[in-house]
């Protein structure tokens, strides 16, 4: 790392993909090189340490981005739409699901990190379905947290659940899971004029694992469905809109050049890292905590 920033001068932003725990010293050192950041989630464990990187980007004229790629997804910009156009009615619950089968650990960071290393699935797929709720539904008023670690010898939070009850009313249910034999609906959202389910993982990832690029023309698509219920039995399907992760990176540069807006504002970014905070501090106690 002191090797490449001996070398800031040539470079206008740093990508900083390390293990959690790094994200903070390695975004200040690099804001005080004069370079841009985009930090993968979680940007940080505290919400303290979220606003210090934000105020140390504003005292160098520089800017933090925190990659928030599923914001992107074909499903959740569905229910995005969805739910913008009105045709759920008054949403009263929101539950979301990211959840895999994966019984044997492996000798990894994530899996037998400690909660130091902000290893575990609260912090890792919990910032990306935290940050969906807040999106949608706006600001948290208290939350409950479940955080176990279920495989042995494994350290690591591996089985979580997030019950977020939002100032607007809307209960979110966000459950992270790597032992789930049978998988949760994606998306389950509930109104008083009807419900839409989604199953299935947004395949964006895998593309990239196969070697296709943002560039292609099919990039995003998928077959998956989205399933409206009126009480009638007789759900309604629907296509998935296109996914869109390759939106990121140029709304960044847009950022930057001071023609566009952040694509996650630091506002956001900050409430995603405080309920987080918040969640993990439930978890430990095993109540119910109010959101600063």
């Amino acid at each position: 790392m002191d090797e490449l920033l001996d070398r800031s001068d040539d470079f206008d932003a740093l990508v900083v993909a390390t293990t959690n725990a790094q994200h903070v010293p390695l975004a200040l050192k690099a804001l005080d090189h004069g370079l841009h950041v985009i930090l993968e989630k979680p940007m940080s464990g505290t919400r303290t340490e979220a606003e210090e990187i934000f105020d140390r980007a504003d005292s160098v004229e520089r800017q933090v981005h925190v990659f928030q790629n599923r914001r992107w997804d074909s499903d959740f910009l569905t229910v995005q739409a969805i739910v913008a156009a009105g045709e759920l009615g008054d949403v009263h619950r929101f539950q979301s699901a990211f959840e895999r089968f994966r019984p044997q650990t492996q000798q990894r960071w994530r899996d037998v990190g400690s909660s130091e290393d902000l290893a575990g699935l609260l912090y890792d797929l919990g910032s990306h379905l935290v940050d969906q709720a807040l999106v949608l539904w706006g600001p948290a008023e208290r939350v409950y947290a479940s955080a176990r670690a279920l495989r042995p010898p494994h350290l690591a939070n591996d089985d979580t659940l997030i019950t977020i009850e939002h100032v607007s009313g809307v209960i979110s249910e966000c459950a992270v899971s790597a032992l789930a034999p049978h998988l949760a609906p994606r998306f389950r959202v509930l109104g008083n004029k009807g419900g839409i389910t989604i199953d299935g993982l947004d395949e964006q990832e895998n593309e990239l694992r196969d070697g296709h690029l943002p560039t292609d023309d099919t990039w995003g698509t998928t077959q998956r469905t989205v399933e409206f219920h009126d009480g009638s039995g007789r759900p309604q399907s629907r296509t998935l809109e296109r996914g869109r992760w390759d939106l990121f990176y140029p709304a960044v540069v847009s950022s930057i050049r001071g023609d566009g807006v952040a694509p996650v504002s630091r506002e956001s970014a900050i409430a995603t890292i405080a309920l987080l905070e918040t969640a993990a501090r439930s978890a430990q106690l095993g109540e119910w905590v109010a959101c600063p």
